[in-house]
């Protein structure tokens, strides 16, 4: 399943150097501010920011629902790439393990994040993805960006 039909990619440009976009993903005080889609908060957030270490976020929707996101890094390249499983812990996905790739260009001061996120079982799972995933870039921005 791991096809180009259940591959997700997105891409976008932020106006600031790679290594803050790094540390945005990469520092948990960082992560906690603009983690998840827009209205979302992560009240729950634990890294070991290593090759085998692990990650834990909780992010709390806007009625208050908690859900639980967990996996294992398998590429900390700073500031150029992050890798990282991906599986949740609640719901109808619960437990399926995809993989999520984040690369880092430089783009003259400028940084572009091309994200990869594969392996989904269906085209279902990747488009409720591609909609966490636009918005949560669009927070990425303004947090990084202001």
């Amino acid at each position: 399943m791991s096809d180009a039909t259940h591959t997700l990619r997105l891409s976008r440009n932020f106006k600031v150097p790679r290594s803050l976009v790094f540390d945005a993903f990469t520092q948990v005080d960082q992560v906690t501010k603009w983690w998840g889609p827009k209205g979302f908060t992560t009240p729950e957030a634990e890294m070991d920011v290593r090759v085998g270490g692990k990650y834990r976020f909780g992010m709390q929707s806007p009625d208050g629902n908690v859900m639980h996101v967990r996996g294992e890094y398998q590429v900390i390249d700073a500031p150029n790439k992050i890798a990282f499983t991906w599986a949740w812990e609640e719901g109808d996905m619960a437990d399926i393990e995809t993989l999520v790739t984040i690369e880092l260009l430089d783009r003259g001061g400028s940084t572009e994040v091309v994200l990869t996120h594969e392996r989904f079982r269906d085209e279902t799972a990747k488009r409720l993805h591609g909609e966490g995933w636009t918005s949560s870039l669009d927070c990425l921005g303004e947090a990084v960006e202001n």
